[in-house]
Formats: structure tokens, sequence, C-alpha cells
């Protein structure tokens, strides 16, 4: 319980940054609604999905942007953490008596508020330009639980990188990798329209797996017309994660304890 209550210290202290200094938080969310504005507004009317057409679109592409969107916000994860290492802050609190956990749990608790916010905003800006919901209440709610599954995941990818790589140029470079990580997705567009290997390598992705699971409980078009993973895209949201949970969450805790400045 002390873990908990300290780490929520700790969160509040991220928050009262973001109120400081709100224009990278701003920042980030107008850039969501930017790409959502291009590709539902402007490059949807090209785009077909299968199994559904061009009119379907904004449809299938929302809950591809809202699982996108949980990926962009894991360089900003990786900058901050690596920031507080580099400037000594991480050390100040290594040094209170404090559980070793504290400050991940922390910074993990306040990017998933703002994950929650960004996520709310988008899905207002899905409604505006046509999006719906076709399913029920509890169906819509595990698609978003899903959602933030997802960045919860990754955002323990992005503690263990900040805190692993440090260097001035790192976090340009996590930046440069997390676009192409992304777009190798059916975040928007269906990997059944990419060459045969590609669209096998886009599908295992967890990006798509939650998009895909998170399509199907809107009750939006998959851009899938049948397959293992279209059967099987829930259990894969759920599993994906939870293994990039498994593998990075030890990790960044032993990344913290070995942390030198």
């Amino acid at each position: 319980m002390n873990a908990l209550r300290e780490g929520w210290i700790i969160t509040q202290r991220d928050l009262i940054h973001w109120v400081r200094q709100p224009a990278m938080l701003v920042f980030g969310l107008l850039f969501s609604v930017m790409l959502l504005l291009i590709f539902g507004l402007l490059l949807g009317g090209a785009i077909e999905v299968p199994g559904a057409g061009r009119s379907d679109y904004i449809a299938f592409l929302l809950p591809g942007m809202f699982a996108l969107t949980m990926l962009f916000g894991l360089e900003n994860t990786m900058s901050a953490i690596s920031a507080d290492a580099a400037k000594g802050v991480t050390d100040r609190f290594r040094s209170l008596p404090i559980s070793s956990g504290a400050v991940v749990l922390g910074r993990s608790g306040a990017d998933m508020l703002y994950s929650a916010v960004t996520l709310g905003v988008l899905m207002i800006g899905g409604l505006v330009i046509g999006w719906r919901i076709d399913a029920g209440v509890g169906s819509a709610l595990l698609a978003v639980a899903l959602l933030l599954w997802l960045r919860f995941a990754l955002l323990w990818v992005g503690i263990f990188l900040g805190l692993t790589f440090r260097a001035p140029g790192a976090t340009t470079a996590i930046q440069v990798l997390v676009w192409p990580i992304g777009f190798l997705s059916n975040a928007f567009v269906s990997p059944e329209t990419m060459p045969a290997w590609l669209g096998a390598i886009a599908q295992w992705n967890p990006i798509s797996a939650t998009s895909t699971a998170a399509r199907q409980l809107f009750g939006n078009p998959s851009g899938l017309t049948g397959g293992w993973f279209e059967e099987n895209a829930i259990l894969l949201a759920a599993v994906l994660p939870l293994v990039l949970t498994v593998v990075f969450l030890p990790l960044s805790a032993r990344a913290y304890r070995r942390l030198r400045r």
C-alpha cells in the first residue's frame, strides 16, 4: 500500500508539471486530431475497406487511430524518464525513504491518465466526423479497456528505453522508429490489401490486434474477410500486451535499480 501511495504522489508531481507547462500535452492532442482529419477526411475517400467499401472507412479508421495513439505516447514516456535521470531527479528520489517502484509507478499513472484523456478527445473528434459505435455499452467499454491495456504495456517499453538509453539522440531515434512500427499495422489499411508476406507481419503487430478487437467490439468493420486473426483478435489484444508487460516491467525495475548518472 505504501508503494501505491508513494506512486500516487509522484503521479501528482507529473500532473502539476503538465498544468504548469501544458504546451507539449496540447501539441500531442492536436497532432492526434490532425492525423485523424488527414486520413479520415483528406485521404479516406480513396481507401476501400475489404468487405465494407469506401463509405465505411471512417468507421474502420477510428479504432485504428485509437490504438496508434497508444503507441505514439511511447517516446514521451521515454523522454520524461530520460530527462529525470539525466538531471539527477531520479537519484534524489532514490535517496528518499520510498519504495523503489514508486517513481516508475508514478510515471505510469500519469501516462495512463493522459492516455485516457487523449482517447476521450479522439472519440469525440470521431463522433464529430461521422464515426459511430454500433454495439452495446459493455462491448464498447471492453474496447476502451483493451486500448488502455495496450498503452499500459507500451509505457513499460518507454520507461525501460528511457532508463537504458539516455544519449542526446536516443529519443529522436525512437521517434523515428515508432512511425514504421505504427504504420506496419492495420491502423490505416487492411493487411489484406498488402503483399502477403507484409500483411502477415502486420497482423502480428500488437497495434493490429488491438485495432481489430476494438473494431469488433465497437461494431465497426474489421477490414478482414475471415481467418484466424479475425476470429481471435480479442484474445490477441489481451495476450500480446501481456507479453510486453511481462518482459519490460521487470526490465524497467532492474534498469531503475542499476541506474547510474
